[in-house]
């Protein structure tokens, strides 16, 4: 299963959380906010990783 993991206010932010965390072995998920999917680009974006892998994410983070 996946859950969400942080919440990006666009996709070029989501991109750049996606890369490292895929740099460090973390598998991630991006999901534009299906309440403003509209506005494309521009719209948040939720980043899901791996209930398994939730704890290594969080680690990442607080080392940023």
């Amino acid at each position: 299963m996946w859950a969400e993991f942080l919440r990006a206010p666009n996709r070029y932010i989501a991109e750049t959380w996606r890369e490292l965390l895929f740099a460090e072995g973390v598998s991630v998920r991006l999901i534009p906010d299906p309440e403003r999917a509209a506005e494309g680009d521009f719209a948040p974006v939720l980043l899901y990783v791996p209930d398994s892998k939730t704890h290594v994410a969080r680690e990442i983070l607080r080392k940023v």
